[in-house]
């Protein structure tokens, strides 16, 4: 853990901060070997290139996996772009979902490393 993510999750609102600590989470399980870090003022997750960002908002938290979102039909729901997802602060996050996508997302940066 990093204490610049540390301090993000504080900053954030009030809200939204639970949701960031089971979102790190959530990353960090499904991703163990990322490397933590800010990147463009938000949360960023590396391994062998760029995983996901995430970042807080008042009413929800969005999650950018650089463009791989609209790869995914089960996340639709969630989608308010090709490379963003939002997931409300009024619901729980779908964690066996955001899971399986991270690690759908490390497997695919391993292909790649290895093409």
């Amino acid at each position: 853990m990093t204490r610049e993510v540390d301090a993000y999750i504080a900053a954030a609102p009030k809200a939204a901060q639970p949701h960031l600590r089971q979102l790190r989470a959530l990353i960090k399980e499904a991703a163990p070997n990322a490397e933590e870090r800010i990147s463009y003022k938000m949360p960023s997750y590396r391994y062998r290139g760029n995983l996901v960002y995430f970042s807080a908002f008042r009413s929800h938290i969005g999650l950018y996996p650089g463009g791989y979102a609209d790869k995914y039909p089960e996340l639709v729901k969630y989608m308010a772009g090709k490379g963003t997802l939002r997931f409300p602060l009024d619901d729980p996050l779908p964690a066996a979902l955001i899971k399986k996508f991270i690690k759908t997302r490390v497997k695919e940066n391993e292909a790649k490393a290895k093409a």
